[in-house]
């Protein structure tokens, strides 16, 4: 979900997003403000018939969350070959009920993958006291992405304050709306990402910006990090449970397979967790499957090393034998059928289990 006011560099973002999506298929759904959907036909060239546009009204008000399951539906067909879905709101949409609109999807096949807010770092001091419910938004945000950066007259202070106003969300610098779309979504593998920025690119310093030639390394990309954690040895629910529910701010994404050894033989578990949102998808380990443990963390100003040890410390070597109730920390995370049009969990009665609402997941 892209969002943020009018002018913040939305479409900028997702343009990018469009020519530098490392083979990945992306649909949209556009929706501007407006009888004449500008938003939309800048993006149509790129997207052929992979767009969805809702003109003429904020998509927060214009459609329910049934409306907005047609739409995706559309785009999640399997024939439409999309890996990703990007809703690209109207500047003067609401954050808060379009997430809640999203996470009452019924749809099997949606996964909810964030909310990114866009913010134009050179107006946000006018901004915040035209529009003062910019605040609330951010603090909504799974990742906060500050565009325009080479336009601020002064930058780190705008960058400070952006990252007050969050609630541990990732907070990313960039000009032109320019991030790596693996900061945001898996790009096929082993397809060739022609102009796509990798994590190493990122900390070239001789890397150029496409719309100028001024070196920005150092300043603008610097903030990103990436750590990749593999065990051979099963890790322990609860442990694993307890990293979750403390990860740091900026820790925007986690994403990757967990092995529960003999807390759960039959299967591995797919996370996934973006911001303050984490689910779990339980498969049965295949013949032949190597069983590890194999987990990304995407984040940014974040202390790698110290994480690693952390995830290390959840390998249950001397962990207490496994029981039913080792597990149910997990289990709170695994989406039931019945239960996907939900999105505000029931608190368990069980004491040591946290609401969801700790971890951010009350909207």
């Amino acid at each position: 979900m892209l969002a943020g006011f009018l002018g913040s560099g939305k479409t900028t973002l997702l343009n990018h997003l469009l020519h530098h999506s490392g083979g990945s298929r992306i649909g949209a759904i556009v929706n501007d403000f407006g009888a004449i959907e500008i938003d939309a036909l800048a993006v149509a060239g790129a997207l052929g018939d992979s767009t969805v546009s809702l003109g003429n009204g904020c998509l927060c008000c214009a459609v329910d969350a049934s409306e907005l399951d047609v739409y995706l539906e559309r785009l999640a067909r399997p024939s439409a070959g999309i890996d990703v879905i990007v809703i690209e709101a109207s500047g003067l949409a609401e954050p808060e009920e379009l997430v809640r609109m999203l996470l009452a999807s019924e749809h099997p096949g949606i996964v909810y993958g964030g909310l990114v807010e866009v913010v134009d770092a050179a107006e946000f001091d006018d901004t915040r006291v035209k529009h003062p419910e910019i605040d609330r938004h951010l603090a909504l945000a799974d990742l906060v992405v500050v565009n325009k950066l080479d336009r601020a007259a002064d930058g780190p202070r705008v960058l400070g304050l952006v990252r007050s106003l969050t609630d541990r969300a990732a907070v990313v610098p960039a000009t032109y709306g320019r991030v790596d779309p693996e900061f945001l979504f898996d790009c096929r593998p082993n397809e060739e990402r022609i102009g796509q920025l990798t994590f190493d690119d990122l900390h070239e310093p001789d890397h150029e910006h496409e719309h100028g030639g001024d070196s920005h390394a150092g300043h603008l990309h610097d903030a990103y990090d990436s750590l990749s954690h593999v065990s051979d040895v099963a890790l322990d629910p609860r442990r694993l449970m307890a990293f979750l529910d403390s990860r740091p701010e900026g820790l925007y994404r986690i994403k990757g397979y967990v092995d529960f050894g003999a807390h759960d033989p039959r299967n591995r578990y797919a996370v996934h967790a973006v911001g303050r949102f984490l689910r779990f998808y339980p498969e049965p380990w295949a013949d032949g499957d190597a069983r590890l443990t194999q987990l990304v963390l995407i984040g940014t100003g974040l202390d790698m090393a110290a994480l690693g040890k952390e995830l290390e410390a959840c390998a249950d070597g001397d962990a207490p034998l496994a029981d039913e109730r080792g597990m149910w920390g997990v289990l709170r995370y695994v989406q039931e059928p019945e239960r996907e049009a939900e999105f505000e969990p029931e608190p368990e009665a069980e004491p040591e289990l946290q609401p969801d609402s700790e971890l951010g997941l009350d909207y």
